[in-house]
C-alpha cells in the first residue's frame, strides 16, 4: 500500500525529465525568506513599518504554496495542442503572478511615494499581462498562443516603462535612501521580468528550445530573485529601518493624493 501512495506522488512531484527538484529547491528557498521576513519583522511596532512587512511576508508565502502545489503536481495540467503536440503546463505558476506580482509593485510603489491612481493603473496593468500569458499558455492553436504571448509581452512592456518614469517621477522626490532602495528594486524588476517572457518563448510552452527541466530551474532562479531578493533588500534597506527621516506607505499615500 505505501509503495502504491509514493508512485503517484514521484510522477507528480518529479515530472518526465524530473524537474521536480526545482520545484523542491523552490518551494524551500520561498519558505526559508517567508520566515526570515516574519522573524525580522516580529518586533515591528509601527504599524506603516509592519505594512511593508507584510505585504513582502504575503509575496513569499503565496510563492512557497504555488511551489508546494506544483511539487505535488496539483498544479500541473497538460494542453493538447491542434498539431498533436502535449505540453506540460504548471498552471499554478500564473495563479501565483496573478497575486505576488501585483504585491511587489504594491511595495515599490508604496516605498517611492506613488499615489493610489498611479498604483491601480499599474496593478491594473500587470493583472492584464498576467491574465492573456495564461490565455497563451493554454490555448490550443499555435498561432493564438504566440498572439496572446504578444499581447501580454506588450503589457509587460507598459508595466516596465510605467515603473520606470511614473513611479520613478514619485521616488525622485524622496530622500536619498528611498532614491538608492527604489534603483535597485527597480532594476531588479526590469531584469527579471525582462526574461520571463524570453524563458517562455524558448521554453516547452513556446518554440520548446528549452526543456521542462531546464525551463523549471531558469523560472525558480527568476522566482527566487524577483520575490525573495526583492524583499531582503526591501526589508534591510535605509528607507524602511533608518528612522523618522524614512518614507512610510501611509505618508506616501497622502502626500501623493
Amino acid at each position: 500500500m505505501l509503495t502504491s501512495m509514493l508512485q503517484p506522488l514521484q510522477a507528480a512531484s518529479l515530472g518526465v525529465e524530473g524537474e521536480g527538484i526545482w520545484l523542491a529547491l523552490g518551494t524551500i528557498g520561498m519558505l526559508l525568506g517567508m520566515v526570515y521576513f516574519m522573524a525580522k519583522g516580529w518586533d515591528v511596532q509601527d504599524p506603516e513599518e509592519e505594512e511593508f512587512y507584510v505585504i513582502t511576508i504575503l509575496i513569499a508565502g503565496i510563492a512557497a504554496a504555488s511551489y508546494l502545489s506544483m511539487f505535488f503536481g496539483f498544479g500541473l495540467t497538460e494542453v493538447e495542442l491542434i498539431n498533436g503536440r502535449v505540453i506540460d503546463v504548471y498552471w499554478a505558476r500564473y495563479a501565483d503572478w496573478l497575486f505576488t506580482t501585483p504585491l511587489l509593485l504594491l511595495d515599490i510603489g508604496l516605498l517611492a511615494g506613488a499615489s493610489n491612481r498611479d498604483l491601480a493603473s499599474l496593478i491594473t496593468i500587470d493583472a492584464f499581462m498576467i491574465v492573456t500569458g495564461l490565455a497563451a499558455t493554454l490555448m490550443k492553436v499555435p498561432v493564438a498562443r504566440y498572439a496572446f504571448w504578444t499581447i501580454s509581452t506588450i503589457a509587460m512592456l507598459f508595466v516596465l516603462y510605467y515603473l520606470v518614469v511614473v513611479v520613478g517621477e514619485a521616488a525622485s522626490k524622496a530622500d536619498a535612501d528611498t532614491q538608492s532602495t527604489f534603483n535597485t528594486l527597480r532594476n531588479i524588476i526590469l531584469i527579471a521580468w525582462a526574461v520571463y517572457p524570453v524563458a517562455w518563448l524558448v521554453g516547452t510552452e513556446g518554440l520548446g528550445l528549452v526543456g521542462l527541466y531546464g525551463e523549471t530551474l531558469l523560472f525558480m532562479i527568476l522566482d527566487l530573485a524577483a520575490k525573495i531578493g526583492f524583499g531582503f533588500i526591501l526589508l534591510r534597506s535605509r528607507a524602511i529601518v533608518g528612522g523618522d527621516s524614512a518614507p512610510t506607505p501611509s505618508a506616501s499615500e497622502t502626500t501623493a493624493d
